[in-house]
């Protein structure tokens, strides 16, 4: 049984339908993320499992016990849901550490404050209790909620936006610090963002949305390697779709070579076994281009973005088609110049020509270079 279950919920806002037919499961332990463009309904799906908003359809469980469905809707300060607000929501006439016991009225004073100085040891502010919101810096506040909603040990931890106020540097690092933060306390947890880099660096597991749907619920990896749509594979990551035609049932042909798989290829037209000539789209993400100065095969450079240990360069084919390849950064070469390639393709993911659905997303290909 899920810890948490979201079946089939429906949300909307008068006329406007904000969520529609969602549905997830998030296992004990495990840390989920709702990952989307704004205005896809991640926030208030998180709001409905707070139990903010009720649904309009559907079921939210907790340990199998519905506390949202229709005709029920159990209060939000009886869910055993602690919250993460973007803002922090600190109480500045409070100090850290009342902060923190806010939550622990239950308890005697000796309980609160073992409870509160394991929390401050857990989240790096020991002895930094006596000090007041505004004397820290945001990434400490930050802290200082975590442990706030952790202290009554809840039986769900929800982060709205958590990193968003922060600068980028700090927000790489704390993201990894609060992963391990709920990991330490066995806290099961879902992430609310529009970062991809927050939800790989945090998440277990991920559902992107759009439109108030899951396109995929899935992990970091297979999201990125094996995208159920195109607008999964359009969200995640980077990379660019070039034509393809399906040779055989083994070997599909792109500009740059022929990509030979071990498994069918499927071309999306109903045959199991395809030895037609279908045409299908490949994705080709930046590290399926390697730069290789021995390579016959050559682009040319139209633009380089520096990213420190590596470089972006967008490079033009022979066709005019436009590629991607992420190359180590001593690899310092001119807009205008033409450079060898070569492609190294571990996933072949493959979609049916004006089809948003992949048709075609395997591991273990590899890539034979045959020239055009």
């Amino acid at each position: 049984m899920s810890h948490l279950e979201l079946a089939d919920i429906d949300l909307a806002y008068g006329a406007q339908r904000v969520v529609r037919k969602l549905s997830l499961r998030l296992e004990k332990g495990s840390i989920g993320c709702l990952l989307g463009p704004s205005g896809c309904g991640k926030t208030t799906v998180l709001r409905c499992i707070a139990g903010f908003e009720p649904v309009a359809a559907g079921e939210i469980r907790l340990d199998g016990v519905v506390v949202s469905g229709s005709g029920h809707h159990l209060a939000p300060e009886r869910r055993r849901i602690g919250m993460v607000f973007q803002d922090y929501a600190l109480f500045p006439h409070l100090s850290v550490a009342e902060n923190i016991a806010f939550g622990l009225r239950d308890m005697d004073k000796t309980q609160r404050r073992e409870r509160v100085d394991e929390l401050l040891r857990i989240v790096g502010l020991d002895r930094q209790g006596h000090k007041y919101p505004h004397e820290m810096s945001g990434g400490q506040q930050q802290r200082v909620a975590l442990a706030r909603a952790l202290a009554p040990r809840p039986s769900l931890l929800l982060l709205d936006e958590p990193f968003s106020n922060l600068d980028v540097e700090l927000r790489e690092r704390l993201s990894h610090e609060v992963r391990d933060i709920i990991k330490a306390t066995r806290t099961t947890a879902i992430l609310v963002t529009h970062d991809q880099n927050e939800a790989f660096a945090v998440a277990d597991e991920i559902g992107i949305m759009n439109e108030g749907r899951i396109q995929q619920w899935d992990t970091p990896y297979n999201l990125y390697h094996r995208p159920a749509n195109r607008f999964v594979a359009d969200f995640i990551g980077q990379g660019v779709f070039l034509p393809g035609l399906v040779l055989n049932d083994h070997q599909v042909k792109v500009e740059l070579g022929v990509l030979n798989s071990a498994i069918p290829v499927e071309c999306g037209i109903g045959c199991a076994n395809c030895d037609r000539d279908c045409t299908v789209e490949v994705l080709l993400r930046p590290d399926d281009i390697v730069h290789d100065d021995a390579s016959a095969m050559k682009a040319e450079v139209m633009h380089k973005a520096f990213r420190g240990a590596d470089i972006l360069y967008t490079l033009r084919l022979s066709s005019g088609a436009r590629v991607l390849s992420l190359v180590p950064s001593h690899h310092n070469h001119a807009i205008g110049e033409k450079i060898g390639i070569r492609l190294d393709v571990d996933h072949v993911v493959t979609f049916q020509k004006d089809s948003q659905d992949a048709v075609h997303t395997r591991q273990e290909h590899r890539l034979v270079h045959v020239p055009a």
